[in-house]
């Protein structure tokens, strides 16, 4: 009775009857929330829904049109080792789009298919505008209505949050996140090279993309994360995109890499652009800078739900908030013991843990997670998720 009279009191009278309750409610339709969902289902929960602002898999849409995932897909499940890029048990990107490594908008045709195939209850062009905590659950505030429910898992992921404001100045930039492509873009520069700022996987994707075109690049980052490698593509640039840098250069491609400086400002004069960097580092060019440098939060109106260490959000063994019950998380922004579970395959295996504690809290058969267990979907030792487990 005391949620009703809540509901009642946060809304307007002739929205009083807009209102339901589930027992789950999914935030977000992308690999996370898609994934998360497919779990459910086969648990056979028919009381939650997946609430999408835009379409399934809008993020993946949203990436320039020459970006492409950097884990390769393959149809492997029928000799026991999943597509890198599935979020399912029994689907392949690889199988349904005949794509290793497919763009954002192939792999979100994927999703789309893995929501018509397990007939997943994806709500979209829905917008979450408000959660909040409650005694028995959570309340839920939407562009359509009012939902309370006993349990939430934030699945949002970070693509709608760019840090596109890490500098004095970065307003001159772009950020790479908002480049639909980039073959468009280099249309549109003069002949002076193009500052990418950032070096890790979107800033190198960016400048490989513009040299292809016959634009000159120059990648500027403190660390030069090309110079080094590691067992973890989370830390360093992964094989595919290593692979792809060395090819370019050692086929005389006009990309120039510059470590060991910060950028500290950019300013602009008469429409050229100087990117100010340490050590009296300074660049000039009359292209519009890009900014590689990655997302902020994504966990956007639960930050407050959330304890942070080092930026992380600071999670139970089962990704549940360590500071509000009931509250789950499941994507890149995962991690445990300094591990990022930042890619598909590895937060993917998350997806039956927090299944598995909302189905037992819920006191529903967990048997049908047996599957993931098998399939090596269900990971809950993380003792093995350890850099230094490669041997050479």
């Amino acid at each position: 009775m005391a949620i009703y009279y809540y509901i009642l009191l946060t809304v307007t009278p002739e929205e009083t009857h807009k209102h339901e309750w589930l027992d789950v409610v999914i935030v977000g339709a992308g690999a996370a929330g898609v994934g998360l969902g497919a779990v459910l289902a086969d648990l056979g929960l028919d009381s939650y829904a997946i609430l999408e602002r835009n379409e399934v898999g809008s993020s993946f849409q949203q990436w320039p049109a020459e970006m492409r995932l950097i884990t390769p897909s393959f149809p492997s499940n029928s000799f026991g080792c999943r597509d890198l890029n599935a979020v399912t048990t029994d689907t392949s990107p690889a199988f349904a789009l005949d794509r290793e490594h497919p763009t954002g908008g192939e792999y979100a045709e994927y999703l789309q298919g893995v929501v018509e195939f397990h007939d997943l209850p994806v709500r979209t062009g829905v917008e979450v505008e408000s959660v909040q905590r409650h005694e028995d659950g959570f309340v839920l505030h939407t562009s359509t209505d009012v939902i309370q429910s006993q349990y939430v898992v934030w699945a949002a992921g970070q693509f709608g949050q760019p840090n596109d404001d890490p500098f004095p100045g970065a307003n001159h930039c772009v950020h790479n996140s908002r480049i639909g492509s980039w073959s468009a873009f280099a249309d549109g520069c003069v002949e002076d090279p193009i500052v990418v700022v950032g070096g890790y996987e979107s800033g190198i994707d960016a400048a490989l993309a513009l040299a292809d075109r016959g634009q000159e690049v120059l990648v500027v980052d403190e660390e030069g994360p090309w110079q080094f490698r590691g067992p973890d593509p989370s830390e360093v640039l992964s094989p595919y995109t290593s692979q792809r840098l060395r090819e370019a250069l050692e086929d005389d491609a006009p990309i120039a890499l510059e470590d060991g400086v910060r950028v500290e400002c950019i300013e602009i004069e008469a429409e050229t652009f100087e990117v100010i960097g340490t050590g009296g580092a300074s660049f000039t060019t009359r292209n519009r800078p890009v900014l590689a440098t990655g997302f902020e939060s994504g966990l956007g109106l639960v930050d407050d739900h959330f304890e942070f260490e080092n930026g992380q959000p600071q999670l139970t063994e089962r990704d549940e908030s360590t500071t509000t019950s009931g509250l789950f998380l499941a994507g890149p922004q995962v991690a445990h013991n300094g591990q990022q579970f930042c890619f598909i395959y590895k937060f993917r295996q998350r997806f039956a843990v927090v299944a598995d504690e909302i189905a037992a809290r819920l006191d529903i058969d967990r048997t049908p997670l047996d599957e993931y267990r098998e399939k090596n979907m269900f990971l809950e030792d993380l003792s093995c998720c350890e850099p230094d487990m490669c041997d050479c």
